[in-house]
């Protein structure tokens, strides 16, 4: 699918961002376990709070999972790369716009990713890539 963040190595994220990123990953991989909706659910309370997220604290915490986590870094590790970084920006005290949905050129292909400031973050697509089916934007905006 896109490239994630395959050239960030370790080195290149900060020592609070990778601890944070390590904090979250388990409780991503136990998420990414549970149906759709249940999922949007924990996502939404999680939110409570929280202000829009940047792109570059987005981007940051999605380079953070990469950096730590192998599976997250592939190509089939979007869900639990896209809940992880959610959830890392939401250690900070902001919140990305998470989504699942499919890419609109052939073929179909499910896919995870969130964005910050109405961009897919990391993701190296044009905007209109990816068709949502499931949103959880920011608490204060947009439809979920």
């Amino acid at each position: 699918m896109s490239t994630p963040s395959a050239l960030t190595r370790p080195t290149d994220v900060p020592l609070g961002r990778r601890l944070g990123a390590r904090a979250v990953l388990p409780a991503a991989l136990l998420l990414a376990r549970l149906r759709p909706h249940r999922i949007r659910a924990v996502l939404t309370l999680l939110r409570r709070g929280a202000t829009p997220a940047t792109a570059d604290r987005a981007q940051a915490a999605r380079d953070a999972l990469c950096a730590v986590s192998l599976h997250c870094a592939g190509p089939q590790g979007c869900l639990p790369r896209s809940l992880g970084a959610a959830l890392l920006c939401r250690l900070w005290g902001v919140w990305p716009t998470w989504c699942t949905g499919a890419r609109v050129v052939p073929p179909f292909a499910a896919h995870a990713w969130i964005e910050a400031e109405g961009r897919p973050v990391g993701e190296g697509v044009p905007d209109d890539y990816f068709s949502r089916l499931l949103t959880v934007p920011p608490a204060d905006g947009g439809a979920g």
